[in-house]
């Protein structure tokens, strides 16, 4: 869809200049109490070290997300906008309150671009030319992530024209007289342009972070990569076309990122060889996009699938239970695909619904909750999309500021909590027990 924590506490033992102690057996006594008042979640216990801990990859393990050998569950959220408003002073604390705020609620993941093609604000002014005050602020939201316990899934382009998207490339190849058609689909089969989006891909993932001097293909903080924000070609319905570039593209990042999850970033629709284009697509249109999940998502180079799930967009005349029946139907056949076909984690990276918000997240999060519970596919999801205060004009008819929505808040949190129980408790999610012995 287009436009569509704190620092860890530091122990003190506090003694008294004249070398008296509080007393041992009070304090026992206060050490009791404290154990006693979280026995009953005592399974979200972390010993937080002191030091900065090293952060570690995620990786996976057949249909499983981990984290340090355990599984990893995933409640997240997206913020496309991250890069864009860090690169003015003005607008940079946007970053940090967005991202101060995920992690207050527990969030572990914020999906946000990794591009802006030759639009105001540009990280790719032309091909393979960079504005560096852009680049200095997608390190600061690298930076900042990590400062505050988030990870991120970073998207490298986009389908539709939004930030330049794969239009820009197409202008560009067009511009310098190499360009074999204007068709925008021209991005996925043009070899001059695919060799402008394999030359950005380099230089993302190659480059060094002048805030903390790390390459972005060796931070852990960068969750994994995403080729592409909704792929669609639908000049060649077959797919061919499609698969051919995910196949090229995705060899080429682990050529030269071995370390990171890649995924590609499909909205999850069915191709029309496959049964499920008439069961579970929402309509017939959904199978001539040139896209198919099945396919494009059993590419050994992909680590995971991704879908995404807009209902009052995807049908017209359908009424909010309804669309919440699609949904559940809609994830718990991916789920299954995740299970019985791809043997890789089913990410849900973005859903929105216009009305009825908290039971469309509900039914969502449930889906999810349970699927974990089994250990299935169901590996998370990210809500579309979390804005802070004062950012109407970028907002649409998804997003919101879920702690100006108190029953929302309620339900994002609740998540988090009984994700945690399943999994544990993860390092980074420092206010993790107090957050959840909240809401007990």
């Amino acid at each position: 869809m287009i436009l569509r924590s704190s620092r860890l506490y530091k122990k003190k033992m506090v003694v008294a200049g004249n070398g008296l102690f509080y007393p041992i057996i009070g304090f026992a006594s206060c050490l009791a109490f404290l154990y006693m008042s979280f026995h009953s979640f005592s399974d979200l216990r972390s010993d937080f070290r002191e030091e900065e801990h090293q952060l570690a990859f995620v990786k996976r393990n057949g249909t499983q997300f981990t984290l340090e050998g355990k599984p990893f569950y995933i409640n997240g959220w997206n913020s496309y906008w991250l890069m864009y408003h860090a690169v003015d002073e003005y607008s940079r604390p946007r970053v940090r309150e967005m991202l101060q705020a995920g992690a207050k609620m527990g969030l572990t993941l914020c999906r946000t671009w990794a591009f802006n093609d030759g639009e105001y604000n540009a990280l790719q002014l032309s091909p393979g030319q960079f504005d560096e005050r852009v680049f200095k602020a997608l390190d600061h939201v690298i930076v900042e992530a990590r400062q505050q316990g988030v990870r991120l899934l970073l998207c490298l382009v986009n389908n539709l024209q939004n930030y330049g998207g794969k239009s820009q490339y197409v202008r560009w190849a067009w511009q310098e007289g190499v360009g074999l058609s204007s068709s925008n689909d021209s991005f996925f089969f043009d070899p001059s342009i695919r060799n402008y989006f394999k030359s950005y891909i380099k230089t993302i993932l190659t480059r060094k972070n002048t805030l903390n001097g790390i390459e972005y293909r060796d931070d852990p903080t960068i969750f994994a990569w995403e080729l592409i924000n909704e792929p669609r070609c639908s000049t060649d319905a077959s797919g061919d076309t499609l698969q051919d570039w995910i196949e090229e593209m995705s060899e080429f990042v682990k050529v030269i990122d071995k370390k990171h999850l890649l995924t590609v970033g499909l909205e999850g629709f069915y191709g029309p060889k496959n049964p499920k284009a008439l069961t579970v697509n929402p309509e017939q249109w959904a199978s001539r996009l040139g896209s198919d999940f099945i396919r494009n998502s059993k590419i050994p180079s992909i680590d995971f699938a991704s879908v995404h799930m807009y209902p009052d967009h995807w049908f017209h005349d359908l009424e909010v239970e309804d669309h919440l029946k699609f949904v559940t139907k809609w994830m718990l056949s991916h789920i299954e695909d995740g299970e019985k076909e791809l043997n890789k984690p089913v990410m849900f990276t973005e859903f929105g619904l216009a009305d009825q918000l908290d039971r469309f997240y509900k039914t969502i999060f449930d889906v999810i909750y349970k699927s974990a519970k089994k250990h299935q596919a169901g590996a998370g999801a990210l809500a579309w999309q979390f804005l802070v205060a004062g950012m109407d004009k970028y907002n649409d008819e998804f997003g919101i500021v879920p702690w100006e929505r108190p029953s929302t808040y309620k339900l994002i949190i609740e998540q988090t909590c009984r994700l945690a129980k399943i999994q544990g408790p993860i390092l980074e999610q420092r206010n993790l027990k107090e957050l959840c012995l909240q809401k007990q």
